[in-house]
């Protein structure tokens, strides 16, 4: 029997038990709010189950642009209260919850001829606004430094891909950046379920009453009721077909994935000014793998939800249009090793998707709560407004929230001895990944190894290749590297933990 089917089993016997009870909390979709909602509640002494119709971080978690924020983008609008937000969460990722994933990096905003004088001083008005809520928000600037200005020499060491003509340097400002927002995801889930969660993939809500849902073995195709005193929604942009009082307006974010050596020597990060928007940037985000990501665009989306978005190739062009107008040499559509988009579940609101605020909500009615809005960075907030109102709401009785000072899996020192590359995916527990690598190095794409494709089967839920190549590692972004990685991660999966 092989490791994914002895997961399986293991989940479907988990599933029949969580239906024999009867659970104070059952959270629904496992995404970064849904698994921060499992553990909130769960580290609060409450019985909590919690469910996704896939897996661990499916939906939009995995889709973004890997950056932890301060929420500089709501100050220009004058959403103070929503950027405070960001920079208390964002240094609660940094000093406490999850160091080993989340870091400060670099970005810079190159003052190329298109950005006047006059906007150059208003965007590093805004990035030292940006620094006093880093302070306000006691994020020490060790963790986090201040912004400067750059000279165009000093630019391009940084970022020699650009176009030196007219260039009079670049505004240098710094913010936080996950190594994988999937990652970040797999490490609550993780975490909840060492405080008592029980985390079931494969397993979808059908219908939610106040008193549980109706559920389905996606892997058996059994249906259960499961019975709680609480329902949270964490659903994201499923969250409206679960509950039709939820009004959404989801907005597509696309992100391009340039192929090794496409950009060299870029160090730093760079938000690079969308013609005719005012304080809208792209993003351009070089990854330890020698990929770049590109992104971002913001659309409206009408019509049914699908699972996994499609990009258009409107929005390839797009972004690659806004890149080359600062790049020396022209990055063609071939380079583009692959691309992925992911919906924001945004309340519905007039206006383009863009003006839209971030804030979240929290709905509640009928023994039903709903959480929706907000963005990757603020989840642990979202995750304790909601479980706070579950807890109201069914008089349940618990503590006060603690995840601000739960430190997730992996969190700990790092040990040494151990290769750099495993040291930032896995963190104090590299140690034992490591044991793993040295037993199974093959590698299978992009540097990792069979022996880290074992550790997600045996200790991070993963039940197929899917898990595996999309989520647990990201080398299904390209296609092709996707491909070459399908014989090895099968044979993973067919071994036994005897191996």
């Amino acid at each position: 029997m092989d490791n994914g089917s002895l997961n399986a089993r293991r989940r479907s016997r988990e599933l029949r038990r969580v239906a024999e009870e009867r659970l104070d909390v059952l959270v629904v979709g496992l995404g970064a709010t849904g698994a921060g909602a499992a553990l909130d509640a769960a580290s609060r002494g409450l019985s909590v189950a919690a469910i996704d119709a896939h897996d661990l971080a499916f939906g939009t978690s995995r889709w973004s642009s890997k950056m932890i924020h301060g929420g500089l983008r709501y100050l220009a609008k004058g959403q103070v209260d929503v950027a405070y937000e960001s920079a208390v969460e964002r240094g609660i990722l940094l000093r406490t919850t999850a160091p080993h994933l989340v870091s400060a990096h670099p970005y810079l905003l190159p003052l190329t001829k298109a950005v006047s004088r006059r906007q150059a001083a208003l965007v590093m008005s805004g990035y030292r606004l940006g620094d006093g809520l880093r302070a306000a928000a006691r994020t020490p600037r060790r963790l986090l430094p201040g912004p400067t200005r750059l000279s165009a020499a000093r630019t391009r060491t940084l970022a020699p891909v650009l176009d030196g003509d007219g260039l009079r340097g670049a505004l240098l400002s710094w913010d936080g950046r996950l190594l994988d927002d999937a990652r970040l995801v797999v490490a609550i889930a993780r975490t909840a379920a060492a405080h008592g969660a029980r985390v079931l993939t494969r397993c979808r809500a059908l219908r939610l009453t106040g008193q549980g849902a109706l559920v389905r073995d996606e892997l058996t195709g059994e249906e259960f009721d499961v019975r709680a005193r609480v329902v949270i929604n964490a659903a994201g942009v499923w969250a409206g077909g679960l509950d039709p009082e939820v009004k959404l307006r989801p907005s597509r974010g696309t992100h391009l994935v340039l192929t090794q050596g496409t950009l060299p020597g870029l160090i730093a990060g760079m938000h690079v000014p969308i013609p005719g928007e005012t304080n809208r940037f792209a993003l351009v985000l070089p990854q330890r793998d020698g990929r770049v990501y590109v992104g971002l665009t913001d659309e409206p989306v009408d019509g049914p939800v699908p699972d996994v978005p499609e990009v258009p190739e409107e929005d390839v062009r797009t972004l690659l249009e806004v890149l080359n107008g600062v790049l020396e040499t022209q990055v063609t559509r071939e380079a583009v090793a692959g691309a992925y988009a992911g919906l924001r579940p945004l309340l519905a609101a007039d206006g383009h998707t863009a003006d839209i605020s971030r804030r979240h909500a929290v709905l509640s009615h009928d023994g039903i709560v709903t959480v929706v809005g907000g963005k990757l960075t603020t989840y642990r907030r979202m995750a304790e407004d909601a479980v706070d109102e579950a807890v109201s709401s069914a008089k349940l009785p618990a503590r006060r929230s603690r995840t601000r000072k739960i430190p997730l899996a992996g969190a700990g020192p790092r040990p040494s001895g151990v290769p750099p590359r495993l040291a930032e995916r896995y963190g104090s527990e590299a140690g034992a990944v490591h044991e793993l690598v040295k037993a199974h190095p093959a590698k299978v794409g992009l540097g990792i190894t069979e022996g880290e494709l074992l550790w997600s089967v045996r200790h991070e839920g993963a039940l197929d290749e899917g898990d595996l190549l999309d989520r647990r590692t990201r080398i299904g972004l390209v296609e092709q590297d996707r491909d070459r990685a399908l014989p090895a991660t099968r044979d993973v999966l067919r071994r036994t933990p005897r191996d």
